[in-house]
């Protein structure tokens, strides 16, 4: 998945341009494969998830992420600085496509900085706070990199155009079917627009009884300075995690205002083994190089 330049005029106009990706988590729903490699470079088709979260922020305007990491790991530096020795080896074996993939790379990093900051695995929320002196006082995008968002339009860059209007914090929604709402952040909602809600409440895993309405939290969200002195204030969960849709939920419930966008796309999960194999399915089926033949495997091999 990568994003037309068509979107760069509609990018320029965003009045965002700094991102958290909050890292500090211990992928333990991955284990043993966590263990060495970080969730965020589990493979989705041949790339890693991490880089379909950047090519998303790269499209709407971001000039600067800000990565929260539990250890000060070198996985992400080293993916995205430049490989002058290994590009000299490709262009002297004349291996032209490889070379040409590993530029793309480095041309979705030109433009932006990266920092990191160092965090424990205290939820979400805690991960968030700790970038904020790096961020300063402004408007963000915070994005998680297991959801993946398939649309013409950036997912963060739709966002960015309710913030424009409102500049209030919004957050991504998406519909669910009733059964799987048990399992994820719902909200209650008054409609305000074509997809378009005010937050009237936010709800961790409703019971079946208690679910709100059938629109889930997804990954994508703009944050505003009022929501980290929110964070700041934040007490630990039952889990002992400072979590950043319920302390949405608390200013909800003072009356703040924060919106909801059901954008406009596909949601693909990974934030489980088995739904990351789906996606790792999904989009290798549909590869536009290797995509014919991996269909033409399954076929053969009654996969299907």
């Amino acid at each position: 998945m990568g994003y037309p330049r068509i979107f760069a005029k509609e990018a320029s106009m965003n009045t965002i341009t700094k991102a958290i990706i909050p890292l500090a988590g211990l992928g333990t729903r991955y284990l043993p494969l966590s263990k060495v490699i970080p969730k965020e470079f589990f493979p989705l088709a041949d790339k890693p998830l991490i880089q379909y979260a950047l090519e998303e922020l790269k499209a709407s305007g971001v000039t600067e992420v800000i990565f929260v990491v539990h250890t000060n790991r070198k996985f992400i530096a080293e993916y995205l600085k430049k490989s002058p020795q290994l590009e000299k080896i490709l262009e002297e074996g004349k291996q032209d496509s490889l070379l040409e993939d590993l530029r793309e790379l480095e041309k979705m990093s030109e433009g932006v900085t990266f920092s990191y900051v160092l965090d424990k695995p205290l939820g979400d929320g805690h991960a968030v706070l700790q970038a904020r002196r790096v961020l300063g006082d402004e408007p963000c995008f915070v994005i998680y990199p297991d959801d993946i968002i398939e649309a013409k339009t950036p997912c963060a860059l739709q966002l960015a155009q309710v913030f424009r209007t409102s500049q209030k914090p919004v957050i991504a929604l998406s519909q669910l079917s009733r059964e799987k709402l048990s399992s994820y952040g719902i909200v209650g909602v008054e409609k305000i627009a074509h997809k378009l809600y005010k937050i009237k409440k936010i709800i961790e895993k409703p019971l079946k009884e208690t679910v709100p309405s059938n629109l889930a939290i997804v990954g994508r969200s703009i944050l505003t300075p009022e929501v980290f002195e929110y964070l700041k204030r934040a007490r630990p969960n039952k889990k002992g995690e400072i979590s950043l849709s319920e302390t949405l939920g608390d200013m909800v419930k003072d009356g703040k205002i924060v919106y909801g966008y059901e954008f406009e796309g596909r949601w693909v999960e990974c934030g489980t083994k088995e739904k990351w194999m789906h996606s790792f399915v999904y989009f290798a089926a549909r590869h536009p190089k290797f995509g014919k033949g991996i269909r033409s495997f399954l076929k053969e091999e009654k996969l299907l």
